[in-house]
């Protein structure tokens, strides 16, 4: 997953719950991880063209990013990953592609072009699938699954920043999130939460500076091969399913603030928090009364989406 894990739980058997969910995280590391020469991701990505079958959590991560790419008109795309390779964001050998190369890599992108039969997945020799995504949210819906079926209703797992919230506090109260502020790196509020996941994406984490003293940032533009300037620079989404929230976070964020409030308008399961480069905070009506400012930024322009 790349990342620092934490989970806590509470409960009576919360300990074996809690060893079960990390050993189940293990578990689809070992699935889905794209350097690992043992794990279903990277079978398919050097399968020269020819069908892999996979296992069932592997098959039904690729259906669930193949139907988000769809949803999102390609703003998820799933098979971006030689092109996120040649900027270097795999290896951390960071560089500026030619146009001419990006031009090239972007021929072998196109999740409409993977095939998925069941238990096999079969790409176009040169494509690779990368559903780093969606894989940390998708792996949180499952480890929250063990952990209530291991009997505990209370419990906080955070996977280097996406969230998966079981039920409430102990005391019966909200979990209490803080909202990173990009500009800063400090606290920008607190979003109180119960029984769902929150996941934050935005280019100001993994980023490097070019020879030409510009910013680029990982999350990128499939249209362009290009790092996304969309005008965003946070996006926070809050929904029922971890997997959900990862594919929106970094789809929304491709796509900018005007049509990721109209997709919010036309697919009303979740909500959103979108912060802008020039500093405005924009969030969806239903989440608008859980989410605080701290004192800081309370001169922050905070603008409501409501339905029409």
């Amino acid at each position: 997953m790349d990342t620092y894990i934490t989970m806590t739980a509470y409960g009576r058997d919360a300990e074996t719950a809690l060893t079960e969910a990390a050993d189940k995280l293990a578990a689809l590391e070992q699935l889905w991880s794209v350097t690992d020469p043992n794990s279903d991701i990277y079978a398919v990505n050097h399968g020269e063209g020819h069908p892999i079958r996979v296992s069932e959590e592997t098959s039904e991560l690729v259906s669930f990013a193949l139907q988000m790419a769809e949803e999102t008109n390609g703003a998820l795309e799933p098979t971006i990953y030689p092109v996120l390779s040649a900027w270097g964001f795999t290896t951390e050998e960071h560089r500026v592609p030619s146009e001419t190369e990006i031009a090239e890599l972007l021929g072998n992108v196109g999740y409409e072009r993977v095939r998925l039969e069941g238990d096999t997945v079969q790409l176009d020799n040169g494509m690779m699938l990368d559903l780093g995504a969606i894989g940390k949210g998708y792996a949180g819906d499952l480890v929250a699954q063990v952990v209530q079926e291991n009997g505990s209703t209370s419990a906080l797992l955070n996977f280097g920043g996406n969230i998966q919230a079981i039920g409430t506090k102990p005391d019966g109260s909200r979990w209490r999130l803080g909202l990173r502020d990009p500009f800063t790196g400090g606290t920008l509020g607190v979003l109180e939460i119960s029984n769902m996941a929150v996941v934050t994406s935005g280019n100001y984490e993994r980023y490097f500076i070019g020879e030409d003293g510009k910013q680029y940032g990982h999350i990128i533009d499939p249209a362009t091969g290009y790092p996304a300037e969309s005008g965003l620079v946070s996006v926070t989404i809050v929904a029922g399913e971890g997997r959900l929230c990862d594919a929106l976070s970094t789809s929304l964020f491709v796509m900018g603030l005007d049509k990721a409030a109209e997709y919010w308008k036309q697919h009303p399961d979740f909500e959103m928090i979108l912060i802008t480069e020039d500093g405005e905070i924009d969030l969806t009506e239903g989440i608008a009364d859980a989410f605080t400012l701290d004192s800081y930024h309370s001169n922050m322009r905070v603008n409501v989406i409501e339905y029409e």
